[in-house]
């Protein structure tokens, strides 16, 4: 977490031209919406932008953290907002590919009707990790054989049910045909200390939270869950190239509530593109173990609804259930 800090002290340092209004937008301060709490990675990503557009747009745009039930409750604040450009906020893939169909109608949101989406700006690679004392296999193959061996011996952690690590070993299972229990928990730290401890046997889990386990050996690291292999280390294989169509990362991108002005829409996503776009951006996020990423507000709103289709499928195919 210390790192996380210094992070986000060096990312101020980022701005890059003089404090200027462009077009009367905004007008006033703006509030940048965070679902989560502070210092989380997509707390960082979001402090990122924020300094950059308050210098480049000439207003103060000031970070919320409004955290709880997964990212609901910050999400649908931000849904319930003033089109006005005046709030604007950060999601990722469990708010708005996979939530609408764990919930369906009871959503307090629904993504394609309540939210406008600005730009994509970040990937996050969960990765493959098993507890090397409990686990042998230390290629996916092996893993595979193992599993089919042992069926429904082997435990699986999650940060919770419905989380996109949750999907990610029921779309293993699915793809292997194999079985494994799953251990949800209350977040991604109290999945670790049991991974760590042995009371539980593999994950797949961001890379910021589990690289320094795999680099003091506490862990063995034996995918990327990306399309192809991650920059943080090409030496690792993706799943991908053992099960062909395997992908389950992390995103995350800008929205507004739905309404909001064709012309600020396009002003911030630009802005904010741009700012991916420079090489320190890029080298920020690849310290925090993610990919910087300038899509627009279109290519992303056909990004997020191929996502939503997709865990559809997984997490009708597994019978996943919110209570």
């Amino acid at each position: 977490m210390r790192s996380m800090w210094l992070v986000l002290a060096s990312v101020m340092m980022l701005a890059t031209s003089p404090a200027k209004a462009q077009d009367g937008y905004p007008s006033k301060q703006v509030t940048v919406i965070v679902p989560f709490a502070a210092g989380g990675t997509a707390d960082i990503f979001a402090r990122m932008v924020s300094n950059h557009l308050q210098v480049k747009l000439g207003k103060p745009f000031v970070v919320e953290n409004v955290g709880g039930a997964g990212s609901i409750l910050g999400v649908t604040r931000l849904a319930k907002s003033a089109p006005d450009g005046i709030t604007l906020g950060v999601a990722s893939t469990s708010a708005l590919a996979i939530n609408p169909s764990l919930y369906g109608p009871k959503l307090s949101y629904q993504p394609d009707k309540d939210l406008v989406p600005v730009a994509q700006i970040s990937v996050v690679p969960n990765v493959l990790v098993v507890n090397p004392n409990k686990i042998k296999a230390r290629t996916v193959p092996e893993l595979i054989a193992f599993l089919k061996a042992n069926p429904d011996k082997v435990s699986f952690g999650s940060a919770g049910v419905g989380t996109s690590q949750h999907l990610a070993g029921e779309l293993f299972q699915q793809m292997t045909g194999t079985r494994m229990v799953h251990v949800p928990y209350k977040g991604s730290s109290q999945m670790l200390t049991d991974l760590l401890s042995g009371q539980i046997d593999l994950a797949f889990d961001n890379v910021p939270l589990l690289l320094p386990q795999v680099k003091t050996g506490a862990l063995a690291m034996l995918a990327t869950a990306t399309p192809k292999r991650a920059d943080f280390d090409p030496q690792v294989p993706a799943v991908a190239e053992f099960l062909p169509g395997f992908e389950a990362v992390a995103w995350h991108g800008f929205f507004v509530p739905a309404g909001t002005p064709k012309p600020i829409v396009e002003k911030l996503s630009a802005e904010i593109r741009a700012f991916m776009q420079q090489p320190e951006t890029v080298q920020k996020m690849a310290e925090l173990g993610a990919a910087a990423v300038a899509v627009d507000s279109e290519p992303f709103a056909a990004y997020i609804a191929s996502e939503t289709a997709r865990w559809k499928k997984v997490i009708e195919a597994a019978n996943i259930k919110l209570e």
